[in-house]
């Protein structure tokens, strides 16, 4: 292994037919240089599509009330009800698990716009009313003031925050805090401005956003003590998906309701979500590796190929070492690390441009500010170089080994005699 002789010798081969040299380490350098930038970039499709959670804890679900579908207890099919005020506490005693639960009502329904005014100035926002728990459901970034708290909620009072995009439209330079916006004829006290923590496909419409506690949004939109959906997370050491079916239960109960109507209720669980995401990308990855050692092996191929055609040309020469005394051993070994300087030097430089590619990439669009969508921050894993610097000595040694096997089959006499 440290002959220097021996390792003159091998960059003497290597270099003796440049070009055949360099259109074989070519194979291995793209191979190993695609499967880089394929794991590179699919992290970053994987933090682009993850991104999105970032802004709600994934143990968590929200769910709200629909039209009936079966009869139950007398009532027929298609009737309509609502969460309540008086459901809250119920839930929370017969779940310990649950950490955090919100009562949320939304001006206009799902996906519902108010105007929101202040002085001359107005704007078509998303109005919320919501528990002060509803952050640790949805964390938001205060930049200025503070959150909804308890004495919001339980004196009805009529304070709002609002998202930066709020504040932008209708206060531009002032000061926001302390001052009065108008939903619907009604006053509220701006107390805190909020931004998010990550920027996710949808973060424009989440800064266009006024939360209200949900006792003052019920009292000043006549909303009576109805519910439009709960946002409910659990503590960390369990599931919200172990406790969903309960919850489902729990109300249809109180609400007579059949509980075997599974469209009475709809729900998105986010722990689901997250966990069906996850997943894919698993595969993805394992699709990338294939792919990707797939492209490596067709350049492994083409080095054991040119490692025959270099051990028959080779012939007379490993004869008169054979004849002079060369074991099978240094035969053998001198093909395999020709094979594996070959392809590790190829596989080096492909690797070293995957990682540059990805970081360029990666630093062009932090710097440039580029919102690439679901694309987000691609970036190379160190345990990913040390996995692709193991594939290299492998795919080196697989390269040699037939090559290295016929050379060291060859007879001393028959080979002196060629030409």
């Amino acid at each position: 292994m440290f002959d220097a002789d021996k390792w003159q010798e091998i960059f003497a081969a290597l270099g003796a037919n440049k070009v055949r040299t360099a259109l074989t380490a070519l194979g291995v350098f793209w191979g190993i240089f695609m499967l880089i930038v394929m794991m590179g970039a699919g992290k970053g499709l994987e933090n682009g599509v993850k991104k999105d959670f970032s802004n709600f804890a994934t143990n968590s679900l929200f769910m709200w009330t629909q039209r009936t579908t079966k009869p139950f207890k007398g009532f027929p099919p298609g009737r309509s009800f609502s969460i309540t005020n008086e459901d809250i506490e119920p839930l929370r005693r017969a779940f310990p698990e649950i950490e955090a639960l919100s009562a949320r009502c939304q001006l206009g329904g799902y996906r519902g716009e108010s105007n929101v005014f202040y002085g001359t100035k107005s704007g078509p926002y998303e109005v919320y009313g919501d528990y002060p728990e509803i952050i640790e459901i949805a964390p938001r970034k205060l930049l200025e003031g503070r959150w909804l708290n308890e004495l919001d909620q339980r004196e009805k009072r009529k304070v709002a925050v609002i998202g930066t995009r709020v504040r932008d439209v209708l206060f531009g330079q002032e000061a926001a805090i302390g001052k009065y916006i108008r939903v619907q004829g009604v006053y509220f006290m701006v107390i805190g401005v909020f931004d998010l923590f990550s920027s996710a496909n949808n973060s424009e419409r989440e800064v266009e956003r006024v939360f209200i506690p949900t006792s003052s949004f019920q009292q000043s939109f006549n909303y009576g003590n109805s519910v439009g959906w709960l946002n409910i997370m659990t503590k960390d050491e369990h599931l919200i998906s172990d406790i969903e079916p309960g919850i489902l239960k729990f109300l249809a109960e109180r609400h007579d309701v059949d509980p075997n109507d599974a469209r009475a209720f709809g729900s998105w669980n986010a722990e689901k979500e997250f966990v069906r995401i996850s997943n894919l990308f698993v595969g993805i990855r394992f699709l990338i590796w294939v792919v990707g050692i797939g492209t490596l092996m067709a350049g492994v191929i083409g080095v054991s190929n040119i490692m025959l055609v270099v051990v028959k040309e080779r012939t007379r020469e490993i004869g008169v070492r054979k004849a002079i005394g060369a074991t099978p051993y240094a035969i053998t070994s001198q093909i395999v690390l020709e094979a594996v300087m070959l392809t590790s030097i190829a596989g080096y430089l492909g690797l070293l441009g995957g990682v540059y590619l990805i970081e360029g990439l990666n630093y062009f669009l932090v710097s440039a500010g580029v919102d690439a969508g679901m694309f987000e921050n691609p970036e190379v894993d160190f345990s990913l170089v040390i996995r692709g610097s193991l594939v290299l000595i492998f795919a080196g040694g697989l390269a040699g080994l037939l090559p290295a096997r016929r050379a060291a089959q060859v007879d001393p006499v028959i080979a002196l005699r060629s030409e």
